[in-house]
């Protein structure tokens, strides 16, 4: 379910529609999420092309209590916005890149695939590995796995232990 989306980025939209690729990073409270949007952003850029944020809140549990899901509802929103913002802003110190900031309401995996199939002008979905003996972290365990085969796009992992300096050379 789309909340909000496209809050910042109208550039990038009619860029795409100029045939402008996009690289997709997932907006989370992991550490490594910064190394797949500076990666991301910075690829975009280098490409000619724009990155796109998505955020995606999880689905409620309160529905039978309308008031407090209205109220949860619209905090998430709010978190999301900031989040989104707040990286946005960390981009401009890097790149030129302006990212298109998309909000969503789901289950994570599947708003994922459901804005690359809307979304034509994405090229990739950036992830980053997680920087420790736990493995890579749940995102790229879940979609880099199993559904790697299948998936709609091509998948780039950013090891979690590259440095600012080695992600901007890569990219």
């Amino acid at each position: 379910m789309t909340i909000g989306a496209n809050i910042l980025g109208e550039g990038d939209r009619a860029r795409a529609k100029l045939g402008v690729r996009k690289f997709l990073a997932v907006i989370d409270d992991t550490e490594e999420c910064g190394r797949a949007v500076r990666f991301a952003s910075l690829r975009g850029e280098h490409t000619g092309g724009g990155v796109t944020l998505l955020y995606v809140i999880a689905p409620g549990d309160f529905q039978h209590w309308l008031n407090v899901e209205t109220i949860r509802r619209e905090e998430a929103q709010a978190e999301a916005r900031e989040t989104l913002e707040r990286f946005a802003r960390q981009i401009a110190t890097f790149s030129q890149v302006k990212p298109e900031l998309v909000i969503r309401e789901g289950v994570l995996a599947e708003e994922i695939v459901n804005l690359i199939g809307e979304d034509k002008s994405i090229l990739a979905l950036v992830l980053a590995a997680a920087d420790g003996s736990e493995g890579p972290g749940p995102l790229v365990s879940n979609l880099a796995g199993k559904a790697a085969g299948s998936f709609p796009v091509p998948i780039v992992i950013v090891p979690g232990n590259l440095s600012d300096s080695e992600i901007d050379r890569l990219a």
